[in-house]
């Protein structure tokens, strides 16, 4: 009906021309038909086309638009294009949805199939030309020829695509390489639309130092005057214990933490152990504590309870300690914070989803001293001789440094990378239904 009015005054404009002028009211009401349109659709277009992200389990509070900050641009600018008001990971991903048109245009990419087992390093197919010619169009293999030999070019190619799909980079034609390899122009399209909706969302100026952790990624990235200055692997939560969409700001490092075990940890995990034996908690050096006092564990009656239990168990500092040697603090209505880990072995695996909820960080020493590094009294031999002593050690940190936990599965990295991730949460689809109306 809104639409329908607009078309009815534009129609009669054009048909009536200077009669259709003189009619100040319907002139004036087709001016401010229009320009509710433009703000609605300049809205939509920087901050996004969804309502509510608390739906869509994204907890980053939503920028908001001055109109009038807009309207008097419109005028300053008198009819010449203004620049989009988004941050610069958005005009990066539509420059490459671009790119990806003009290949769905031209028909997209063949799909590769085989008889049998998929060729390797050394094989001629006439799959692997179909290969070659994929790898070519996705800018993964630099010079194409018309050969079918799989050769080092192709393993080095194969490679740089496993890499931007988070995949090992085995330069082979595994079952996952294959999957992602035939995944049509359409799909990795609308994933960048997906994406794009997102980042609308995201504020236009980041804060210049600052750390992000992108979910599907499995990363954490650590910024430092705007500009990336590292990254490191993390280990995020399960599907099931999926780790929450949000900003914070790191104000606490604590050196030999304790694990303050959750509730539904306690319920589902350590509760019937313990119904078992008592002697599970010292064995995993846990204690229980009741108000200020430790505990005997024994002492309670472990079988009347099937939840909520009135007290509270910890883990103690030390070897095996769930959290480490240090947690870093982002105090959050979620529980999820940063910590060190004893099980290293998880950094090992590409899809790093294990946790309960919080983030495990395979560099701590590193991240603790690049959060510290306004405090210069804790330098590493300060760090070091603290770990040794296996007491807990808070520290306030001065500034306190803003935290993104983000959720982007397909994104353009500081080198110019088009990357495509596995939709973890499933979040993509529930975006999509909003998006794009799909059920």
């Amino acid at each position: 009906m809104y639409n329908a009015e607009i078309d009815r005054l534009v129609n009669e404009a054009e048909t009536q021309g200077t009669k259709f002028l003189a009619n100040k009211v319907e002139v004036q009401t087709l001016e401010l038909l229009l320009t509710t349109a433009f703000f609605q659709y300049a809205d939509k277009a920087y901050a996004g086309t969804v309502k509510d992200l608390l739906d869509l389990e994204w907890f980053i509070p939503r920028k908001k638009k001055n109109f009038q900050a807009l309207l008097d641009t419109l005028v300053l600018a008198k009819g010449q294009p203004i620049r989009e008001p988004v941050n610069r990971y958005y005009t990066l991903l539509k420059e490459k949805l671009r790119q990806y048109r003009l290949l769905q245009q031209q028909g997209g990419w063949p799909k590769l199939e085989f008889e049998g087992k998929a060729p390797k390093k050394g094989d001629e197919d006439s799959t692997v030309l179909v290969l070659k010619q994929n790898l070519h169009r996705w800018g993964d293999l630099k010079t194409l020829d018309s050969k079918s030999i799989f050769d080092d070019s192709v393993v080095v190619a194969l490679k740089r695509f496993q890499h931007r799909m988070g995949l090992s980079e085995t330069g082979k034609l595994d079952e996952k390489t294959l999957v992602e390899i035939n995944r049509p122009v359409e799909e990795r399209i609308r994933q960048m639309m997906l994406n794009m909706e997102r980042l609308r969302w995201v504020p236009d100026e980041l804060e210049p130092n600052m750390l992000l952790v992108n979910i599907p990624e499995y990363r954490l990235h650590v910024f430092e005057n705007g500009v990336q200055s590292w990254m490191s692997k993390v280990v995020v939560g399960k599907e099931a214990t999926k780790t929450s969409i949000f900003k914070g700001n790191l104000s606490y490092v604590v050196l030999n933490p304790y694990w303050v075990v959750t509730n539904n940890i306690i319920n589902n995990e350590i509760l019937p152990k313990l119904k078992r034996n008592p002697g599970y908690l010292e064995r995993n050096n846990m204690e229980v504590v009741s108000g200020n006092k430790v505990i005997n564990p024994y002492s309670v009656k472990w079988s009347s309870y099937t939840k909520n239990v009135p007290y509270t168990i910890r883990q103690k500092p030390g070897k095996g300690n769930s959290l480490g040697k240090v947690k870093f603090l982002f105090p959050n209505s979620y529980s999820i914070y940063l910590h060190d880990t004893p099980s290293k072995s998880l950094f090992g695996e590409t899809a790093r989803a294990f946790s309960h909820g919080c983030i495990r960080v395979s560099e701590p020493e590193k991240l603790a001293l690049h959060v510290l590094k306004s405090l210069p009294e804790w330098n590493e031999e300060k760090l070091n001789a603290v770990w040794k002593t296996q007491n807990e050690k808070w520290i306030t940190v001065r500034p306190s440094l803003p935290v993104y936990i983000v959720y982007f599965t397909t994104w353009v990295d500081n080198t110019g990378q088009l990357n495509f991730r596995r939709d973890l949460y499933g979040l993509d689809s529930v975006l999509a239904k909003e998006v794009f109306g799909e059920q």
